[in-house]
């Protein structure tokens, strides 16, 4: 089968197109051939050897966490799915490989009939950590959040999920995407200098929260926020350094040790709530861009300078 990978760290240019044994389902587990499948963030930093001291990977690096597609393979014990359902889910961190032709997943919910292929293969990783993050800041009913980089890949879905809850959001975000924010619910502001102030006005009583998508603001962040403790980040690897949570795509137990999604109740009430909200008008799944498999150059190329609000996503032909 086809499976995008890079073998070396540098521009676009350096993703591949290769061909690989197709992966099989284990116990647990399921396989979809893919529809379409996300491009991350974190992957587009890996690929550009930005982060090669700080996550260190092995070559040649299998790209893709979440995908969408039509089940041709159960693994023993994967209750409730059936050969050709539609489904959206994420991969194992371990394994990855979700920018392929055929794609295991071990987190899964169907595909909302409200949804296209294109949105259904980037919501599954933005809900699981939306649900993450949120659970971990405990946001409510007449809380306020902000949302640093609200109108990205994850922060779009993300303030959604803040939304259902019963929570007023304030999202930073460059003025041309301020009426997009508004469209989904969002006090908008921008973000850089002046932001503590910006934020104190629109919100006098202070925020409940605040959540980093974007990363480079986490000393304002804590100021606005006044405690360490009521930030998030999933953006800034200088996390540490400010007494911020770093929360990272792979959920983690008690000692520390990195646990696959399926087996963590968050990322499966993350796909299920997506699939309620879905169902409900309450969550849609910006698309920035979508491009064919074989094109992915091009789509981490676009990642890399302003695109529009919203995910980018690989498609598969049918």
């Amino acid at each position: 089968m086809r499976a995008v990978q890079f073998s070396e760290y540098g521009p676009p240019t350096v993703m591949r197109i290769a061909t690989v044994e197709e992966p099989h389902a284990a116990p647990g587990q399921l396989r979809i051939a893919v529809r379409a499948s996300g491009l991350t963030t974190g992957e587009v930093r890996v690929r550009s050897g930005a982060l090669r001291e700080l996550v260190p990977v092995s070559l040649p690096y299998r790209t893709g966490f979440d995908a969408a597609g039509v089940v041709d393979e159960i693994g023993a014990g994967a209750e409730g799915v059936r050969i050709g359902d539609e489904v959206f889910g994420m991969t194992a961190s371990a394994t990855r490989g979700a920018n392929a032709d055929f794609a295991v997943l071990v987190a899964w919910a169907p595909r909302p009939t409200a949804w296209t292929w294109e949105e259904a293969g980037g919501a599954a990783g933005s809900a699981e950590t939306a649900t993450r993050v949120l659970d971990r800041l405990a946001v409510g009913a007449g809380q306020t959040v902000l949302v640093q980089g609200a109108a990205g890949a994850t922060g779009s879905v993300l303030v959604q999920f803040a939304l259902a809850r019963g929570a007023t959001v304030i999202g930073t975000a460059s003025e041309h995407n301020h009426q997009f924010l508004h469209s989904l619910g969002v006090v908008p502001t921008t973000y850089g200098p002046g932001l503590i102030e910006r934020v104190r006005a629109l919100a006098p009583h202070g925020v409940d929260a605040v959540i980093d998508c974007a990363g480079g603001a986490l000393p304002d962040l804590v100021t606005i926020a006044g405690d360490a403790g009521r930030v998030v980040t999933i953006a800034d690897l200088n996390a540490a350094v400010y007494g911020v949570h770093l929360s990272h795509g792979a959920p983690t137990d008690d000692s520390g040790e990195t646990v696959v999604p399926h087996a963590d109740p968050l990322a499966l009430h993350g796909l299920t709530t997506a699939v309620t909200l879905a169902e409900k008008g309450l969550l849609r799944v910006p698309v920035a861009a979508a491009f064919p498999l074989d094109q992915v150059a091009k789509a981490h190329a676009l990642s890399e300078g302003p695109h529009a609000p919203g995910r980018i996503i690989l498609t598969n032909n049918a």
